[in-house]
């Protein structure tokens, strides 16, 4: 992340997983993970969020657990959930 202008910011990279084929009724876009950076003028950074497994699961009432279903999840990178300009596929195994 840069900061072009001419002041310095801050801006917060928030990192969202969602789960277009899930088994149950799930958000599009779930937050996991973020981060607030504060940038002088000019001045770029590398911005790194880690996620755990539990970022990709959901809890089954049924069961009482935590569960993972396998399949290909979507990583949303951005400063808001409508803005995530920075997207990647990452597949999940059982």
């Amino acid at each position: 992340m840069t900061n072009t202008g001419s002041r310095a910011g801050a801006e917060v990279v928030q990192l969202y997983v969602g789960d277009p084929s899930a088994r149950i009724r799930r958000p599009a876009k779930e937050l996991k993970a973020f981060q607030k950076v504060w940038l002088a003028p000019g001045e770029t950074r590398r911005v790194t969020l880690h996620l755990a497994p539990r970022a990709f699961a959901y809890f089954d009432v049924t069961t009482h657990a935590w569960r993972v279903d396998p399949g290909v999840f979507t990583i949303a990178v951005g400063n808001s959930s409508e803005h995530t300009p920075l997207t990647a596929t990452i597949d999940v195994l059982s």
